[in-house]
């Protein structure tokens, strides 16, 4: 069996929470396995990768010993999603630089433009997802 990749995200963002329910419903064989950036176990995460507990502004995806962020942990998400996901990894081919211009203008209007979260419980099925 392979080790699961991780998937920290902003647990107070709608978007994010939208975008992690995305993946859980296109990820039937369950490749990725989440936790919220601001949780205790997000933060040990960070900081085994050296990455801030301060400021969460990055989707992170953990792959083994290999940490992504911004619109390249994005993609490499898409890659390994169903369907005509996959295709999204293509944008891999954009420098780096231009493709975290946008990703960034996300990330510092989301809860603008798509609010902030209020606390709930996921389902028992989907909670075996979530790192404690």
């Amino acid at each position: 069996m392979k080790p699961k990749k991780i998937i920290l995200f902003d647990g107070m963002c709608n978007f994010c929470d939208s975008t992690v329910n995305f993946i859980i419903s296109h990820d039937p064989d369950e490749i990725f396995i989440f936790a919220p950036l601001q949780s205790s176990k997000g933060k040990e995460l960070l900081q085994q990768f050296g990455l801030s507990t301060e400021s969460f502004d990055s989707l992170v995806l953990l792959d083994g010993n290999r940490c992504y962020t911004k619109s390249t942990a994005a993609l490499h998400i898409a890659k390994h999603l169903n369907g005509f996901l996959k295709i999204f990894y293509g944008f891999i081919i954009i420098p780096k630089p231009i493709r975290d211009f946008f990703y960034q203008i996300i990330a510092k209007n989301r809860y603008k433009w798509f609010g902030q979260k209020k606390c709930s419980l996921p389902s028992e099925n989907i909670k075996k997802r979530f790192l404690q």
